[in-house]
C-alpha cells in the first residue's frame, strides 16, 4: 500500500460484521451497523510533545483494535474503503 499516515494518525481496515446472529437469524444489510472493530494497516510516526520529543504510537500494523462508533474519516485507497483516525480514538487492542 502506498499510503503512510502522518503524526499520530492510523489507517484502519474495518472487520466485516457477522451475517447471522448467535441464534442463526440472518441480518439484512439495512439492519447492520458499521463495525467498530478493525485491523491497523499503517501507523504514523507518533505525536510530539511541546518539547519536540516524539511519543511512539501504542499500536502497530496488524493489531486488531476497537474504536468509537463515529471515529475517523472514511477514505477510499486503491479502491478499498478504510478509515483514518487519530490514535486517541482507539479504545483498545484486542488480543
Amino acid at each position: 500500500m502506498a499510503f503512510k499516515p502522518l503524526h499520530d494518525r492510523v489507517l484502519v481496515r474495518r472487520v466485516q460484521s457477522e451475517e447471522k446472529t448467535k441464534g442463526g437469524l440472518i441480518i439484512p444489510e439495512s439492519a447492520k451497523e458499521k463495525p467498530a472493530e478493525g485491523v491497523v494497516v499503517s501507523v504514523g510516526e507518533g505525536a510530539r510533545k511541546d518539547s519536540g520529543e516524539l511519543i511512539a504510537p501504542a499500536v502497530k500494523a496488524g493489531d486488531r483494535i476497537l474504536f468509537g462508533k463515529w471515529s475517523g474519516t472514511e477514505v477510499s485507497i486503491e479502491g478499498e474503503e478504510m478509515l483514518i483516525m487519530k490514535e486517541s480514538d482507539i479504545m483498545g487492542i484486542i488480543s
